[in-house]
């Protein structure tokens, strides 16, 4: 645990994405391959199972510190992390400590916790805090809790790998894909040059960016492919060994989840991956997110609901044929072997070639995509046609050109403070609109703002407080903000009877009364049914 705590230490000390590297490239070849394991999964963004609830945490840490239970809450509200802010009420260690390693604590300590009872579960916490030194004793918390944030991202992590391996980083990125397990021989997996991949194992994500420029500066159409940027969930459907695995962008199983996909993959060769969307569907068109969201959280769907909401999996890319990987071609070749593997796919099926959009010129490909939103998508992704398929956010081949998001003006009325760095500044806003003479909650967003304007809107915040609910404020109905958009859906699951998509502050609207916000009937206007 020592040396983890100092390699913590290390990672949060910097913000040089190389410095990061080289700190854990030397641990990972410095430590046993499990102490190793498990850093990978930790530090990848691969949280523990929380283990112990906040709240016992904190009541723990009152009784050891001495400090009176609202001390111990208001500590915790103005310092926004509970493992600093338990590490730092504590007094220092008065028992030597053994120096166990990493994955002895985490597998033979912190996981037995959940099965014991309280009494022997505040016995073994309040015996580790009085052992550990400061550094590791917030670590260990931070393991408790499932958040161990320090700037690192498993791209990060993955290049750390490849450093003391000398294997690629899109190798090492596939073989830590899906259920990768944080044990010894799991990470002598990830760096043995002779290793594969489990069959089980999706590729890594190749994600697009945001196009900021004009698509005339991409040269040449007829050197890109344009296809519609579907509003689903972006999966990988595996179709190996006579089964069939589909995985989230997330890497989280859906399998049980879609069972006509999974059915309708079966009827597929052996040797298969293909990258494309998960969409509900009924005939012709795609259904709101919304739509599908009744799906997502059904393990095993009825029939019922299978009827009343279809899906379909659009697939716009073949990453493995045959069992070969193909990520290296160019998508030309890719989409041409894709094409041909599903139009030799016995039918009807819900898995279904993502076609191209065809257009002249840049000109014509941008009228098509102001129609973005009475077909139900999102605006177009364009393609290069000689790109690989590649792991990861790679700038130059695929771009996303979205339509412009809906924007309206709302009114603030509650605010809450924010997490790690901003715990101290209420950075965390409640929107409404008009419906009739009362403002209805519609959205609520935490970014757009600049930190100076954060700063005037807190302190305006403090001295406009209305009423408190616990660590929520409502404040006077005065400060309007336009506020944008990627879709707005009917719901019957929100009061407001409307559903906002990743909602976000354009800018304070100083210059506006709250008479001028938005009407809930106009933002229903602009819902998709």
């Amino acid at each position: 645990m020592r040396r983890f705590a100092r390699l913590y230490a290390e990672l949060d000390s910097t913000t040089a994405t190389s410095a990061k590297v080289e700190a854990m490239a030397d641990y990972f070849s410095s430590v046993p391959a499990a102490d190793a394991a498990w850093a990978v999964q930790v530090l990848s963004g691969r949280k523990l199972k929380r283990l112990v609830r906040s709240g016992e945490l904190r009541a723990l840490a009152a009784q050891e510190s001495g400090f009176p239970a609202w001390l111990v809450d208001e500590s915790y509200s103005h310092v926004g992390d509970l493992a600093e802010t338990i590490d730092l009420l504590l007094p220092a260690a008065t028992i030597t400590a053994d120096d166990a390693p990493l994955h002895e604590w985490i597998e033979s300590r912190l996981a037995p916790l959940p099965k014991l009872d309280e009494s022997e579960r505040a016995a073994k916490l309040i015996g580790w805090w009085r052992s550990l030194d400061h550094g590791q004793r917030f670590v260990m918390i931070k393991l408790l809790t499932g958040s161990l944030r320090v700037g690192v991202s498993q791209r990060l992590v993955v290049q750390a790998m490849s450093k003391i391996s000398g294997i690629d980083t899109a190798q090492i990125a596939h073989r830590l894909g899906g259920d990768w397990k944080p044990t010894a021989d799991g990470f002598a997996a990830l760096i043995d040059p002779d290793a594969n991949a489990q069959i089980d194992q999706p590729y890594p994500f190749f994600l697009a960016s945001p196009l900021e420029s004009e698509a005339s500066t991409l040269g040449d159409p007829v050197n890109w492919l344009a296809e519609w940027k579907w509003d689903g969930i972006r999966a990988q459907l595996l179709r190996r060994t006579d089964t069939v695995q589909l995985w989230s962008r997330g890497e989280e199983r859906l399998d049980g989840r879609f069972p006509e996909l999974e059915s309708a993959a079966l009827r597929l060769p052996n040797g298969i991956a293909l990258d494309g969307e998960i969409l509900a569907w009924v005939g012709d068109v795609p259904l709101p997110f919304t739509a599908l969201q009744k799906r997502i959280g059904k393990l095993n769907p009825g029939r019922s609901l299978i009827e009343k909401c279809p899906v379909v999996f659009l697939a716009y890319d073949l990453l493995e044929h045959d069992g070969v990987d193909l990520r290296a071609l160019p998508l030309s070749e890719r989409r041409k072997q894709l094409q041909s593997l599903l139009h030799a796919a016995p039918g009807p099926t819900p898995i279904r070639l993502s076609e191209a959009v065809p257009a002249e010129d840049w000109n014509a490909l941008a009228e098509l995509r102001e129609e973005a939103r009475q077909r139900g998508v999102e605006g177009l992704m364009l393609k290069r046609l000689s790109s690989p398929y590649q792991a990861g956010r790679r700038r130059g081949d695929w771009w996303k050109w979205k339509v412009d998001p809906y924007t309206i003006d709302a009114v603030l009325i509650y605010a809450q403070a924010g997490h790690g760095r901003r715990s101290t500044l209420y950075t965390d806003y409640t929107f409404a609109v008009w419906d009739g003479d009362k403002l209805v909650p519609v959205a609520k967003a935490y970014s757009g703002l600049t930190d100076v304007e954060i700063e005037k809107l807190d302190r305006w915040i403090r001295s406009h407080t209305l009423e408190r609910f616990g660590p929520v404020r409502s404040v006077q109905a005065e400060q309007v903000f336009e506020l944008a958009f990627e879709a707005i859906n009917a719901s019957a699951r929100h009061k407001s009877g409307v559903a906002v998509r990743f909602p976000r502050i354009l800018r304070w609207r100083s210059d506006k009364k709250i008479a001028d916000a938005n009407t809930l009937d106009e933002l229903r206007g602009l819902a998709r049914v």
